[in-house]
């Protein structure tokens, strides 16, 4: 018999064993800590094992677990559980925070770790390494019972299309971003599988066959396995409320689905005994959760203190400025490793975005031939449409609006948490993962008879298997090796020897340079070799300034050395290494200029800088510049040209500065050009600053263009305008570096609104721009 029920789901159990062959590969390959948020779930799970309580959140006094100690607690207490018996007392040295990582933003020159990695993490595993990777083998776990589930929800969708289902449990195993997800420390790895079989369970409940009773008997009573049914439910939803806030969403549909049960009885009994065992189970479950978060913090989700944590965007985001960052988010939908700063290559986006595409339409196809399915059943017989449940029931187009609703459902409350947060990131949509890959494959089986559909649904889970298993080895292992030693003949070919030393600790040996001139908007590509010459007890980070001629940093680069993984504690007297930089030249960099690169090393934690020596002895004190580089201007009638579009009605093509060096009480000279890009019925205003630390304004000038002469209400399609300012820097203004600010509002009180800068690919990016950086010198 066991042979048998193996034989039957052979196809199934070789998607779930190569999908936890790969999450565990994922789970191992993927450096501690370098999963998305497990820098901070972790910590959770340490709190809760420690003290067996759950913390209390202060924003003023943030923990190591920051915003996830406002999350609901299953998963931590299942982590902690499993985990308990572990000595990990070692946290604190294993999770080393790397002060400078991009995080969050993806680079060519590395600098993506979120901590620094060091032979505590070498197998065999102990302490905290140990007590992460136990964790991450339970989120394996979790994982695979999503894909299960996800097949389970496709074949009661469709029982007689094997193949359908197969191809949705294929799409969900194989999405690289699951595969990463699903090997972290991640309360979302529970949130999935649960939201999963709840919506499973709900569909099951609107499956009910309902007996014709025209009409209904009052002595007709549902069937037992219904209440067992709402009783698992109950259990399953209030897990997964106790998992994750997103699991809210489920409560709604749950209420409609058990109304139209009860409809579907014709009984009110249904309907109150339904809800009752439902919400009661919830309530018992969860309740005390969001009691909590009401009595600690006045709220019963505890967003404000999430946000307070987390951090919100300075103005709310528009669903435009939702829709301009999907290339991000479909990014982070597929594989976006590390801290949202590892990308797949390109093409792959390309491919897979192709198939939901695809999928999508197909889906309108599906939805149109269902249509007119019903349209003509009801044609063909109207006297027995409920006689014959298979042909012309509601049932089966209940079960597609449910399978659309939580989704659809999951979409809505994320976009509502994007317009406050930063969190344009795919992976926030898979508490719902079993519903899109139902979707996708029921779309891409619309297009193709079932035969051909097979061979479909095989190559994209071919492609995907492909993928996901190509990734951890080609993407995520290469973003956190360390550069290897150098050898004698790359020594040898250093194009431009330096030998100064960093106070006995460190030479930099030299450097290669590709190109000395370069233009706004580009980058500059140079590789520094270095040398360690002594054993350090401190981490000295490197500094990279480009200075121009008046002493103002156009460009800068902080990290530690190697591409932000070498902390200098761990390194070794004698080893060689080259660290490549990749430096960034703004779009609004000042053009013509001429320009220095600036080297040094310093302490993050108090700023102290190393001495330099050059290879004779002489003292360079604690900064080396060894390069000129010419910064180019852009060819065009303007000058230094930019392109900053506000609000899809002017945009700034270009400005100039009379001077970037000014003394308190004398005055800057600033010129924009403007060009009209639609026809406006109203006056706007162009405020300029001159803005200093915590936005402190010390010169301002506002002003319609050309002081009124040019109102915007008048401007055409196409034209431009040059519009000057004068900016006289307040007589009390303190020698320092200071940013041009402009920016273009609607002087209607109270909010005076702004106009928002839109990006090239329609992100809305903020309400203002800073030109460039002014010197304020003493009299």
């Amino acid at each position: 018999m066991l042979g048998e029920l193996l034989n039957r789901h052979r196809s199934l159990i070789v998607i779930i064993v190569l999908f936890l062959v790969l999450a565990t590969t994922y789970s191992v390959v993927t450096p501690i800590f370098e999963a998305s948020d497990e820098l901070w779930h972790y910590p959770m799970v340490k709190y809760i094992a420690d003290h067996w309580s759950l913390p209390v959140q202060d924003p003023q006094n943030v923990g190591p677990w920051r915003q996830e100690g406002s999350q609901p607690p299953l998963y931590y207490i299942i982590g902690a559980l499993a985990t308990a018996w572990i000595d990990t007392s070692d946290m604190a040295e294993v999770r080393w925070l790397n002060p400078h990582v991009d995080n969050g933003i993806i680079t060519e020159d590395g600098n993506t770790n979120l901590v620094i990695h060091s032979s505590r993490e070498a197998f065999p595993w102990r302490g905290t390494v140990l007590a992460v990777h136990v964790i991450r083998l339970l989120s394996v776990l979790m994982g695979a019972g999503t894909v299960l589930l996800t097949y389970l929800t496709a074949k009661e969708l469709l029982p007689h299309r094997e193949e359908v289902a197969l191809g949705a449990a294929a799409i969900t195993a194989f999405n690289p971003m699951f595969c990463f997800i699903s090997g972290s420390v991640n309360n979302d790895n529970l949130t999935m599988t649960l939201c999963a079989a709840a919506l499973f369970q709900l569909l099951r409940l609107v499956k009910v066959q309902i007996p014709n009773l025209q009409p209904p008997t009052s002595n007709f009573q549902p069937p037992t396995s219904n209440l067992q049914s709402q009783t698992l439910l109950g259990i399953v939803l209030g897990l997964a409320v106790l998992t994750k806030e997103s699991a809210l969403g489920l409560l709604p549909l749950t209420a409609l689905a058990i109304s139209y049960v009860a409809w579907r009885w014709r009984s009110w009994r249904v309907f109150l005994v339904g809800g009752i065992i439902t919400a009661g189970l919830v309530i018992l479950i969860a309740g005390w959760w969001y009691w909590r978060n009401q009595v600690l913090y006045g709220d019963w989700l505890g967003l404000e203190t999430f946000i307070a944590i987390l951090g919100k965007r300075a103005a709310p985001a528009t669903l435009r400025q939702l829709w301009g960052e999907r290339v991000g988010f479909m990014m982070a939908y597929w594989g976006l490793f590390g801290g949202v700063n590892v990308p797949l290559p390109g093409w792959v986006y390309t491919v897979l975005n192709g198939v939901v595409v695809l999928a999508a339409a197909g889906l309108l196809l599906r939805l149109l031939r269902l249509i007119l399915y019903y349209l003509r059943a009801r044609n063909l017989q109207p006297a027995t449409c409920n006689l014959q449940p298979a042909t012309c029931n509601l049932q089966p187009a209940t079960c597609y609006l449910l399978l659309l609703a939580w989704p659809a459902v999951v979409v809505i409350s994320w976009s509502r948490w994007a317009t406050v947060t930063w969190s344009s990131q795919g992976r926030l949509v898979f508490s719902a993962i079993s519903a899109w890959s139902v979707l996708t494959a029921l779309g891409l089986a619309a297009w193709l008879p079932q035969r051909w559909t097979r061979v479909l649904l095989a190559l994209v889970g071919a492609f995907m298997l492909v993928v996901a298993t190509a990734a951890p080895f080609a993407v995520i292992a290469p973003a956190y090796a360390a550069p290897p030693p150098l050898s004698e003949n790359q020594l040898a070919t250093i194009s431009h020897r330096l030998d100064v030393d960093f106070g006995g600790k460190m030479r930099l040996l030299g450097y290669d340079l590709e190109t000395n001139e370069v233009r706004p908007g580009e980058s500059l590509r140079f590789t520094l070799y270095w040398q360690c010459l002594d054993t350090m007890d401190r981490d000295w980070s490197v500094f990279l300034h480009l200075l121009d001629e008046n002493e103002l940093i156009v460009a800068q680069r902080d990290r530690y050395p190697g591409q932000g993984l070498l902390a200098t504690r761990l390194l070794t007297p004698g080893r060689t290494f080259a660290d490549r930089y990749v430096l960034p030249i703004p779009a609004t960099a000042y053009a013509p200029s001429d320009t220095t690169l600036e080297i040094g090393l310093f302490d993050v934690r108090t700023n102290e800088r190393l001495p330099i020596t050059s290879a004779s002895g002489e003292s360079l004190g604690d900064h080396l510049r060894f390069e000129k580089i010419r910064i180019l201007p852009w060819p065009g009638e303007v000058p230094n040209p930019v392109s900053f579009n506000f609000g899809d009605k002017m945009k700034l093509i270009g400005y100039h500065l009379d001077r970037r060096i000014v003394a308190p009480g004398e005055t800057l000279h600033l010129t924009l050009y403007w060009e009209c890009l639609a026809e406006m019925d109203e006056d706007y205003t162009v405020f300029t600053h001159v803005l200093g630390e915590q936005d402190s304004i010390w010169a301002q000038m506002d002003s319609a263009p050309q002081r009124g002469a040019a109102p915007t209400s008048g401007w055409r399609v196409g034209q431009v305008i040059e519009d000057n300012y004068d900016l006289t820097v307040y007589p009390d203004t303190p020698p320092a570096v200071y940013d041009i600010e402009i920016g273009v509002y609607l002087p209607r009180p109270p909010d005076y609104p702004r106009l928002r800068v839109i990006s090239p690919d329609g992100r809305v990016v903020d309400n203002r721009v800073l030109l460039g950086k002014v010197r304020v010198v003493a009299q």
